[in-house]
């Protein structure tokens, strides 16, 4: 063995038995357990861990009682490869993960090489899918989607005024920030600053002194919550009042706990919000009663990649992931609590939604993100 390196239950998929589930299926879910992204982790943790739950409780898959391991790579890629490694070496053959697209990409190699299928809930980079792995999927868009979506709308809501873009040098933050500078730049908006940081970063001095002397209107910042939340509390602790525009990276609350009443304006991509669906609302319901555990951002698209990889199995007759695979790449549309999914020849979902968010603050006090329907 190669060691280089888951709306409803089934919705109609037939999942259910007419026996107890004896025979087990090992799954894995992979993502920042702890570390400054552990809220992502936590989303893809409950999301997978309720959907094993639910499909167990319906009778499992083929006759077999799926089993959750939980793998934390810390959103360190050498991590990740440890984690896919131990995957492998512990006999899990499906897998949802991971989070960060640099966690991903090495990690689908290890899967690749090692007879095991992954979807990621939350991945964006296109080079996941690109690079043509028999094995790779994805419940989420990708970033030259979200940031066609983030392009047009600062070359449409800012024209003629002064962007910076601004990205965490991360697989993701990067790619996110250069697709939407691709596309905005296209529309004939040239940002006056482009800058860089290091995750993990805490002070943003020098960033922020660079921001007022080119009096910014607004700032992308390609990467996640933590540094994004702290680089809006600074900004407005030395006065810079531009808002923050971002993607997907920051759509967890903890981001207005860290940046702040200054959260408020922040401007965000993400498709439309999975909670609303009429899919989701009974498992919705489930997660705030049973739980006690709010299912934002990616907590349904981990539940859906489950759902997916159930189905995959069922429909292939084969808990196989080779077959799996190939039944997922062959057009069926899978029925999923973030609803109607079907997958291309790569492994990208054939449905793109990305659209705006406002971070405001609601009646009860509480800063969280809004979708604009307005301008969507």
């Amino acid at each position: 063995m190669k060691t280089k390196l888951l709306a409803g239950l089934a919705l109609g998929m037939g999942l259910a038995m007419a026996v107890p589930a004896s025979a087990q299926i090992r799954v894995g879910v992979g993502g920042p357990i702890t570390g400054p992204n552990a809220s992502f982790g936590a989303q893809l943790r409950h999301g997978a861990e309720q959907a094993v739950e639910d499909i167990n409780a319906a009778g499992g898959v083929l006759g077999q009682r799926l089993v959750l391991s939980v793998g934390d790579d810390v959103s360190d890629p050498r991590q990740g490869v440890s984690v896919a490694n131990k995957f492998v070496g512990d006999g899990v053959k499906w897998v949802v993960g991971h989070f960060n697209s640099g966690v991903s990409i090495p990690a689908s190699e290890v899967y690749a090489e090692n007879g095991v299928v992954a979807v990621s809930p939350a991945s964006t980079n296109p080079r996941l899918t690109e690079r043509g792995l028999w094995n790779t999927f994805r419940t989420c868009g990708r970033d030259d989607q979200q940031g066609a979506v983030a392009g047009a709308f600062l070359a449409r809501q800012y024209a003629g005024k002064r962007v910076a873009i601004v990205h965490d040098k991360t697989t993701y933050g990067k790619g996110l920030a250069d697709e939407t500078q691709r596309t905005m730049n296209a529309a004939g908006l040239k940002e006056v600053l482009y800058e860089a940081v290091n995750t993990g970063e805490k002070d943003f001095s020098a960033l922020i002194s660079k921001l007022k002397a080119a009096n910014v209107d607004v700032v992308y910042w390609g990467g996640l919550h933590t540094e994004g939340g702290l680089i809006v509390r600074q900004m407005r602790d030395q006065g810079v009042q531009a808002p923050l525009m971002s993607g997907d990276g920051i759509a967890d609350d903890e981001f207005a706990a860290i940046a702040g009443p200054g959260a408020v304006g922040t401007l965000m991509t993400f498709p439309p919000d999975p909670r609303n669906r009429p899919e989701a609302r009974a498992i919705v319901e489930k997660f705030r009663a049973a739980r006690r555990f709010e299912p934002q951002a990616y907590t349904l698209y981990s539940y859906a990649a489950v759902q997916i990889l159930a189905q995959a199995a069922v429909g292939a007759n084969s808990a196989d992931p080779q077959k799996m695979a190939e039944f997922m790449r062959s057009g069926h549309v899978f029925k999923t609590v973030i609803g109607d999914i079907s997958y291309d020849k790569k492994g990208d979902i054939t449905r793109a939604d990305y659209v705006t968010y406002t971070w405001r603050r609601g009646a009860d006090g509480k800063i969280t993100y809004v979708e604009d329907r307005a301008s969507n």
